[in-house]
């Protein structure tokens, strides 16, 4: 359902406004390094910036194109050898899948993935940006994909044109150097704009050259059975990234305006705004986190501030275009330098080695990935990586707790019973959730720590919420153990969850005898010890499992 909120209309045509201008240089920018040209960037500004502001779940959001989307789309261009109708079809696809995403509720797992990978991939975005900007700084147009533009770089440094480095450089300076007063009237990427272009025209540098005028037309989408799996799978990429970016900018917008995002509703909003984008020949876009911050800043609260940014790009497309045409690709290279410097994790990278060597070797990894194979098997691969190691973290947790046999317990007549017993009861206490992870070393260290001479083992689930069907196991190979050294084995305090688990599992042991606590296991403990329990506790104080 759509909501417009008019309680600060005029904050969000301020901010809208401010954030408009902001994205005209980065629209235009990156269009021209998606390789489909600048208007494609300010069509797919247009289109994703009004209807993900429209539809989407992010109030003070403000999307466009982004540097991990045009990453993407600067491949599938190089794959496609430059067919716009297959990669507007990709663009309409990965709309699709975003729309899909929300309804199916994705947004609530996007974010589930660690800090390093998110840190690792958009900072290895950040440096493709930057590489495949090199040769145009120097004056070359270097080929497609970051291995193309590296091997380029020493044919490029060997014939440098120095007008362009010059104006590129300058450029990066002034975006970064824009007095902040000043830049309260005229944003910095958008100053050096305009101040490159002007020099330009008293020197000889290429330009972008003639553009298209007036409103787009429309693009519908072609099916190339030979090309289906490449257009199919730059789609899925277009997809997660774009979700991925936009719902950490909505993070940045809550943190900003106090406030809480709808993940599922943000992604529907995306993918329609990309759909369109794509049926009008415009890039894919994602939540801008500049763009939002700015717009956040000038006093945008509501999705009117989205809506008025978009419509002031449009306003600017019919009639900017003829003077858009004189915009140097040096001084686009240099605005796209700074994006890439930007979105590099310098905050996390200046800290990384005082923290955890795992997460620092693993961003590093994503980052090298990132690079150097492609965004989705970084991310994937990254994603795995952590959910291992974590696994592994909370294993050796279970671990040290199963180590600690207690010498004594709180409760006065249960360690009354312990210390009777001695050295024929041994009493293993699990904590946390019991899983996957521990189930292995589970069987061996009981084996290893059982007290020589011990008649019964008790496992005590009391601490345990849940359980997996490989800790079962483990329980299985423990009754095992038990059975052939003659011990009995009891457990006492599983939850109704747990029980359950095992019940699948060990129903065939009917050895097993559970308690609902400690003490009546303990009691259990001293009859069998005494040799005086003759009767089954089935239906007593104990369940069999």
């Amino acid at each position: 359902m759509i909501k417009l909120n008019l309680s600060n209309l005029r904050g969000d045509f301020t901010g809208g406004l401010t954030a408009g201008i902001v994205a005209l240089p980065l629209a235009l920018a990156l269009g021209v390094a998606s390789g489909l040209g600048p208007m494609a960037g300010l069509y797919g500004a247009i289109a994703v910036g009004f209807f993900a502001a429209l539809f989407g779940g992010t109030p003070s959001q403000i999307s466009g194109p982004t540097g991990p989307m045009v990453v993407v789309l600067a491949g599938l261009f190089a794959s496609l050898s430059g067919d716009a109708s297959l990669i507007f079809t990709a663009v309409v696809l990965a709309g699709v899948f975003q729309i899909v995403f929300g309804v199916l509720g994705v947004g609530q797992y996007i974010r589930l993935v660690p800090y390093p990978v998110i840190s690792g991939f958009m900072s290895g975005i950040g440096a493709i940006i930057i590489i495949l900007q090199l040769g145009r700084l120097l004056g070359h147009e270097p080929p497609g994909g970051t291995i193309g533009a590296l091997s380029y770089l020493p044919t490029a440094l060997a014939d440098i044109n120095f007008y362009t480095l010059a104006l590129g450089v300058g450029t990066l300076v002034i975006a970064y150097k824009w007095p902040p007063a000043l830049g309260k009237f005229v944003p910095g990427a958008l100053a050096a704009l305009i101040i490159g272009t002007l020099v330009s025209l008293a020197i000889s540098v290429p330009v972008l050259g003639d553009i298209p005028t007036g409103l787009p037309s429309l693009h519908l989408p072609v099916f190339d059975q030979s090309k289906a799996l490449l257009i199919i799978e730059a789609a899925f990429i277009l997809a997660i990234l774009g979700a991925i970016d936009s719902l950490l900018t909505s993070l940045v917008a809550d943190n900003m305006t106090r406030t809480r995002h709808d993940s599922n509703r943000e992604l529907i909003g995306q993918g329609i705004g990309n759909t369109v984008a794509g049926l009008i020949g415009g890039i894919s876009g994602a939540g801008a986190t500049m763009r939002t911050v700015v717009n956040i800043r000038s006093g945008g609260k509501y999705n009117i501030s989205g809506m008025v940014h978009a419509l002031v790009l449009l306003a600017i497309v019919l009639g900017l275009s003829p003077l858009a045409a004189q915009i140097p690709h040096a001084v686009l290279a240099g605005i796209l330098v700074k994006v890439g410097l930007d979105i590099i994790d310098w905050s996390y990278l200046k800290r990384a080695h005082k923290g955890p060597r795992w997460d620092f070797a693993l961003m590093l990894t994503v980052l090298g990935l990132t690079v150097f194979v492609d965004l989705i098997t970084a991310v994937g691969v990254g994603v795995v990586f952590a959910a291992l190691a974590y696994v592994r973290q909370i294993a050796q947790l279970q671990i040290e707790e199963l180590r600690k046999i207690p010498e004594a317990l709180n409760d006065p007549k249960e360690n009354a019973l312990l210390e009777k017993l001695k050295d024929k009861v041994t009493i293993f206490s699990f904590g946390g959730p019991l899983s996957f992870g521990a189930a292995a070393d589970v069987g061996h260290h009981v084996r290893e720590r059982v007290k020589p001479g011990s008649k019964v083992t008790i496992l005590d689930f009391t601490r345990v919420p849940l359980m997996d069907v490989s800790a079962a196991m483990a329980v299985e190979t423990v009754t095992s153990d038990a059975k052939s050294a003659g011990r009995q084995l009891v457990i006492c305090g599983a939850n109704a969850d747990v029980n359950k688990v095992l019940e699948s599992i060990n129903a065939h042991h009917p050895e097993i005898v559970a308690f609902d606590n400690l003490h009546d296991a303990l009691v259990y403990a001293e009859k069998q010890v005494a040799g005086t329990d003759s009767t089954n506790p089935r239906f007593q104080a104990a369940t069999q499992v």
